[in-house]
């Protein structure tokens, strides 16, 4: 199978998006542009409650094929049965509280209910709905449930609702969901190995207020392994530092500062992990005071900045680690001497996996790509060519399914 999925006779991956009954069923339609400009053929089906919001001309003009809600139309063609049954991938964007209840107890009233039921692709549901609606028992339940079966549920973002209420319930931005969707077509009928792990993932560059020692760390590559590690069944936890990045749909997002703020939030979370993985670039060190207002320039020499080390957040959790068996993974970014000098990073840190770039002018930082080499404590070393840093990050998560697998 290609990395776009499974193609249809006319060469594009097949895809059924799903669209139920509240406001954001509006925002679907960008969804649907995204998908189709991308390259794929794309069937809508409405719940009869999302008609009401957006109706079925404006669907197939946007898909330029035909739409209907029901199981009556057509049915010399058994669409309930035969549109799941061609699926690569099933998105339902929004997934009302309503829709996600009929999904979990395996309701087949209308066709895109009963389409979940036919459908042996993967599926993605995006959520939208009030805050109490989402942070209800039965709702819970109800993702619960799906997760357990292999659905992938993003959590809904944090924003402007219906009215003037605000809080988490918010569809994810479209181009989250593609992103989503896009990186569960690439993997296709893969088994959903990380399902039911909960990861976590640090992401940027630490820095201390103001003027900073650090790197050109964009975030790029920590975000990467998020979005594939959700879109591979895990439950993820993002520790983000100085990120410019948007929220990625369906992760639990901390904000965080400075190396010393990461390392409190790791630790705050790792007795829950299955598996870290350090991707952040930390700060080796930090000015040993910190003025607390701007300092101003005189025609005085400033005074020499003397450093401190920041804590060493990979060897800690390495060499202490919160639970047993708890895989972790961490990033080394090396100028010269690579292979030679991850082997010795990786003894003197004790992880289970490091992952070796080189980095320089043009490469690993702030780019769309990346190459490296991943180096296992067993002595095993695993290749990763120039690629896409969503292919780096589903290499690694290669080989932490493995292990967690023993």
């Amino acid at each position: 199978m290609s990395a776009a999925g499974t193609a249809t006779g006319n060469g594009r991956p097949r895809v059924i998006l799903g669209v139920s009954g509240g406001i954001a069923a509006y925002k679907a339609c960008e969804l649907l542009r995204l998908l189709t400009e991308s390259g794929h053929s794309v069937r809508v089906i409405p719940t009869a409650a999302a008609l009401k919001f957006v109706g079925a001309a404006t669907w197939a003009a946007l898909s330029g094929q035909p739409v209907t809600s029901d199981v009556w139309s057509d049915v010399e063609e058994v669409p309930h049965v035969r549109l799941g049954q061609e699926a690569d991938l099933v998105v339902v964007a929004p997934a009302t509280a309503d829709l996600l209840s009929r999904a979990a107890t395996g309701r087949a009233d209308d066709l895109l209910t009963a389409t979940l039921l036919t459908a042996r692709c993967p599926v993605l549901l995006a959520p939208a709905m009030h805050t109490e609606m989402w942070e209800h028992p039965a709702t819970q339940d109800n993702v619960k449930t799906l997760r357990s079966r292999g659905v992938v549920v993003l959590d809904p973002a944090v924003g402007r609702l219906t009215g003037a209420d605000t809080g988490r319930g918010r569809l994810p931005d479209p181009e989250d969901i593609f992103l989503a969707a896009r990186t569960l077509l690439a993997r296709g009928h893969q088994p959903m190995d990380l399902l039911g792990r909960h990861v976590v993932i640090t992401a940027g560059g630490t820095r201390d207020p103001v003027r900073f020692l650090g790197n050109r760390s964009s975030g790029k590559q920590g975000y990467a392994l998020a979005r594939t590690a959700i879109a591979r069944g895990a439950e993820v936890t993002l520790i983000a530092a100085n990120v410019a990045l948007p929220d990625p749909a369906g992760a639990k997002l901390v904000r965080v500062g400075t190396a010393e703020d990461m390392q409190r939030a790791v630790a705050d979370v790792a007795a829950s992990a299955d598996a870290i993985v350090m991707a952040a670039a930390v700060a080796d060190f930090r000015p040993a005071t910190s003025a607390t207002s701007k300092l101003k320039k005189t025609s005085a020499d400033p005074e020499p900045v003397v450093l401190v080390r920041n804590p060493d957040i990979l060897t800690g959790i390495s060499h202490e680690r919160a639970r047993p068996a708890q895989v972790i993974v961490g990033f080394a970014a090396e100028t010269d001497n690579v292979l030679a000098n991850g082997r010795a990073k990786l003894a003197a840190k004790g992880c289970d996996l490091l992952v070796v770039n080189e980095v320089g002018e043009h490469r690993a930082f702030d780019r769309p790509d990346n190459a490296a080499t991943i180096l296992a404590s067993d002595g095993a070393a695993t290749e990763v060519p120039l690629g896409s840093k969503d292919e780096l990050a589903h290499a690694v998560w290669d080989l932490v399914a493995v292990r967690l697998a023993r």
